[in-house]
């Protein structure tokens, strides 16, 4: 994926990336990428007239961003506690050492467990985060005591989620404060 160059950052003065493709996004760019994370089901007229562009740059600078892999795409962000599955956790994961070559295969694995929503590569002590939803504790349980059985797993550690606040962080240039 290239680099993000925003004219803020001090990147923008050679704006290459690792693949030699050179991306700028300047402040529009940033306010589309804003009001889509928080509804990402705007109707075009609506987003050129949030961030102050014609409909028809609207749309071209749209394209632009997905074309360019900037936005990968539009999710429904729906609530797990909605569908009978209460409880939300994070789950890292520590494999064997003798099961470093099988990365890949567990993450493939792991991506595909029921109530798995998310599975991260980390850096680190732990291997893997698993972000999970289940309808009890009862199920969490049943469903850490099957990942620790599995014989590449050397240690889990859970950890409950209370709380979920999604922020338009990473749409903000660097350098200016964010609007909210």
């Amino acid at each position: 994926m290239p680099n993000i160059v925003s004219p803020q950052s001090p990147e923008a003065q050679d704006g290459r990336s690792d693949e030699g493709r050179e991306i700028r996004l300047d402040q529009i760019d940033h306010a589309i990428m804003r009001a889509l994370v928080a509804d990402a089901r705007l109707p075009n007229n609506t987003l050129a007239a949030t961030v102050g562009v014609a409909p028809s740059t609207c749309l071209l600078r749209l394209r632009r961003l997905r074309n360019l892999g900037v936005i990968r795409g539009f999710h429904a962000d729906i609530d797990p506690a909605a569908l009978g599955l209460a409880i939300q956790a994070m789950i890292a994961v520590r494999l064997q050492v003798h099961a470093r070559s099988k990365i890949q295969d567990f993450a493939k694995k792991a991506a595909q467990g029921r109530g798995v929503l998310n599975v991260y590569f980390l850096a680190g002590p732990n291997d893997f985060l698993l972000h999970v939803v289940a309808e009890s504790s009862d199920g969490l349980r049943r469903f850490v005591i099957n990942l620790s059985s599995d014989p590449a797993v050397a240690h889990t550690e859970t950890s409950l989620i209370f709380e979920h606040v999604r922020t338009d962080g990473i749409t903000s240039p660097r350098g200016s404060a964010r609007s909210r």
